[in-house]
């Protein structure tokens, strides 16, 4: 018993998801260590976002912050999901009210062949973080990140944050084997990523796959399934969440790329999410999903936001295992006191 717990295989995150019965709902929140935080604002003043990635000391503390504020159940690596393309030596920075911008998008093929491979020894900071972390959460397991191929592909071919990925959906269309050819390299670099901070002792991992919801089921099958599943089969001694915004209807497809928990945002209901998850693969064992409060309700005061926690808990029942989460991530005015009650409401459902 000692042993299994250090190995956090009893924190009710994990129980969860791998399908047991925790004792509590498990709760933690997307972007929960950041911009909602003065301690994260004062800890950050004059250190860039990118260097704050890796600095192992900063990632360690920023990502315990909510852990001691909210005591949530599950500490979230604090990271970006360009981290390793700027590690690897891609030519990119965060810009404030921006995001991620690139300073030479990808073009044609001399572009893509140009790509550099990620090594272990250029995302070391990262796993001298998480034994840092390792040493302070206890039975709070760490949740490793990384961003998925497309999406990471999308900030490669359209320079930055894209409404409509007209230049991502035009390339994937007009030059196929161009686009597999991209995706397969972001797969490598991707899949080392989470390799490095699984063999450091991340004890899960979150795919994010922020701006899947663009595409059909049709385009997500053909050109971004195979390189999500490259990926999520390299990592097999953790439980892989799988998430995505604005993907209801691509719900069962990311769950076939190899996800254990499918992550699902705010416009489907959980119950919804769990039919159309074991109508598509009912050979399959019932599904564990994450979810979904709308991260605007925060705002909404302690009567509404109660009554969505309860109708979001009671729909998650209709799953074999459920993680509380927002539907995507902290906005950053969130008063931090409501997420503080709103993780003791949660932890109050049995």
């Amino acid at each position: 018993m000692e042993d299994e717990m250090s190995d956090n295989t009893t924190a009710p995150l994990l129980v969860a998801a791998r399908g047991g019965v925790p004792v509590r709902t498990p709760v933690w929140f997307m972007r929960q260590a950041g911009r909602s935080l003065p301690e994260y604002r004062k800890l950050r003043e004059g250190t860039s976002m990118l260097a704050a990635c890796l600095d192992p000391e900063l990632v360690c503390e920023i990502t315990l912050q909510p852990v001691r504020r909210h005591d949530v159940d599950g500490a979230i690596l604090f990271s970006d999901i360009v981290v390793p393309l700027k590690a690897a030596g891609v030519d990119l920075d965060i810009v404030p009210g921006t995001g991620p911008v690139v300073a030479k998008p990808i073009a044609g093929r001399a572009d893509v062949d140009a790509l550099p491979v990620l090594t272990a020894e250029q995302v070391q900071p990262v796993a001298d973080a998480i034994k840092l972390l390792n040493a302070e959460l206890g039975d709070v397991p760490l949740i490793g990140f990384a961003g998925a191929p497309f999406t990471l592909a999308s900030y490669l071919v359209e320079g930055g944050p894209s409404k409509n990925h007209e230049r991502t959906k035009a390339l994937m269309h007009a030059d196929p084997e161009l686009w597999h050819a991209l995706l397969g390299k972001i797969a490598d670099l991707t899949a080392e990523f989470l390799r490095v901070q699984v063999e450091a002792g991340v004890k899960a991992v979150q795919l994010f796959d922020s701006w899947a919801g663009a595409l059909s089921e049709r385009d997500y099958r053909e050109f971004v399934l195979p390189h999500s599943t490259r990926v999520l089969e390299t990592i097999t001694t953790v439980p892989r969440i799988h998430f995505g915004v604005g993907t209801g209807e691509l719900l069962p497809a990311m769950r076939e790329a190899g996800a254990d928990v499918v992550g699902v945002d705010w416009r489907t209901p959980l119950d919804v999410a769990v039919r159309r998850l074991e109508a598509a693969a009912p050979h399959l064992p019932k599904p564990v999903v994450q979810g979904n409060l709308d991260p605007a309700l925060l705002f909404a005061g302690d009567t509404a936001l109660r009554r969505e926690i309860d109708r979001i808990v009671e729909e998650g029942r209709a799953a074999a295992g459920h993680i509380f989460n927002l539907g995507h991530g902290v906005l950053p005015d969130t008063d931090p006191d409501v997420i503080t009650r709103a993780v003791e409401w949660v932890h109050r459902e049995r």
